[in-house]
């Protein structure tokens, strides 16, 4: 099992945006992954982020590399993952 693939849902734990759930829509190498919420959502806007400052939770949602953020919704919504999206996790030090 690979915690860094298209699909993941990951935790933001680094940023303005730490706590806020996030979604791998593809790997660009070793070091940086692209992730997005959708804004809409979680509040995360599609952007690149450093794999050191995410955190792979064990929830895979089955979407394309690259799919867009009306894919990604309703696999979201086909999952059940909706509510568990919006909510922010605690982040302790």
């Amino acid at each position: 099992m690979s915690a860094i693939e298209v699909g993941r849902i990951c935790v933001k734990t680094v940023g303005r945006e730490a706590g806020y759930k996030c979604v791998i829509v593809e790997v660009i190498d070793k070091n940086f992954v692209l992730v997005t919420g959708p804004k809409e959502i979680s509040g995360i806007k599609r952007r690149r982020s450093n794999v050191n400052h995410i955190t792979a939770t064990e929830d895979v949602i089955a979407i394309e590399r690259g799919a867009s953020d009306g894919d990604i919704e309703k696999a979201l919504e086909a999952a059940g993952k909706m509510e568990e999206m919006k909510e922010r996790v605690e982040l302790t030090a």
